[in-house]
């Protein structure tokens, strides 16, 4: 069952990617590179990775989200969704991609892939933390809370009526 739902998600997945192409509107496409990022999300969550699966869609959804809001405010479209062109220079852009294409495939099949050396991580989350941070990942999860602190305090601490001013007024209630 866990095989299925792979597979469907990875053609899931490569149809929406397609579609963000072919669409004819900057929302449709909005939408359909989400839904390609949700299906290669759970598929992470399927392979066990989890911390890598959630990550990615919980960035993929605020991104997206946060791109459709302004593609609402500042399109002169409403909301992207009238029709419009989504590629420039087509046949440039044809011939670019299927020639990546090829060489991709080629690398595929010609490269020759070394054999797996020991056995996979018990834990592959810790261990792609600990390659890419080292030692300094504490201190790094630390940074990191610290960082979102700032961002939070920095945006209520600048707005125009302040932290207590709910009423415009200058006085608490």
């Amino acid at each position: 069952m866990q095989a299925v739902a792979f597979w469907v998600l990875a053609v899931a997945a490569v149809a929406s990617g397609i579609a963000v192409f072919v669409v004819d509107s900057m929302a449709r496409a909005t939408f359909a590179l989400l839904a390609s990022f949700l299906c290669v999300g759970l598929e992470l969550l399927l392979i066990d990775l989890h911390y890598l699966g959630v990550l990615v869609v919980l960035m993929m959804i605020m991104e997206m989200l946060v791109m459709a809001v302004f593609m609402i405010m500042y399109m002169m479209n409403p909301a992207g969704l009238m029709p419009m062109t989504m590629v420039h220079n087509h046949r440039g852009a044809v011939a670019i991609a299927g020639g990546a294409f090829a060489a991709l495939a080629a690398g595929i099949w010609l490269v020759d892939w070394p054999e797996r050396a020991g056995a996979p991580p018990r834990d592959p989350t810790f261990a792609l933390g600990e390659a890419i941070m080292g030692p300094k990942m504490l201190v790094m999860i630390v940074i990191g809370v610290a960082i979102l602190a700032t961002m939070i305090a920095s945006v209520v601490l600048a707005t125009h009526r302040g932290r207590y001013d709910r009423y415009g007024d200058g006085a608490r209630r």
